[in-house]
């Protein structure tokens, strides 16, 4: 029997929150970035998610709670994905990477909402961190009943 059985639940999903806090980072780096290794402007990344059902170990043919086929669910990353949005153009004649008409194709970043992601990202994440922490806390209550 695991004793801290949400706790596989919760690492997926902390796992998928780390994943998504990585790529807002690495979208507000890029921000001004007009020339990419393609010679394109950075394209802002998108990770989406799916849940994931996990089944309980050790219960034999009935999941988690006794009940057959029940089992955890958890988030994970299903894909990272480019934004197709177009990124603003802007004149500027005097850029390394203006065209002919002197136009700029900045990157799709917007960080003001990028600041948001990141802020509602990381909050998820201190939400599954205190998940952890409070089944681990049970679980040592769990064990000081039993002596």
């Amino acid at each position: 029997m695991e004793i801290l059985s949400g706790i596989s639940a919760t690492s997926g999903a902390l796992n998928a929150q780390r994943t998504r806090l990585d790529f807002i980072a690495q979208n507000i780096a890029n921000a001004h970035t007009t020339r990419g290794p393609d010679g394109r402007p950075f394209q802002r990344q998108i990770v989406t998610f799916e849940s994931e059902l996990l089944r309980a170990r050790g219960a034999g043919a009935a999941g988690a709670g006794g009940a057959p086929g029940a089992g955890l669910s958890t988030v994970r990353v299903a894909e990272v994905s480019p934004d197709p949005t177009p990124g603003q153009r802007i004149y500027d004649p005097g850029h390394p990477d203006a065209d002919e008409q002197g136009m700029v194709t900045l990157p799709n970043v917007n960080i003001a909402y990028e600041m948001v992601d990141l802020i509602t990202a990381s909050r998820a994440y201190e939400a599954n961190l205190t998940v952890a922490k409070n089944s681990r806390q049970m679980a040592l209550k769990t064990l000081e009943i039993g002596k």
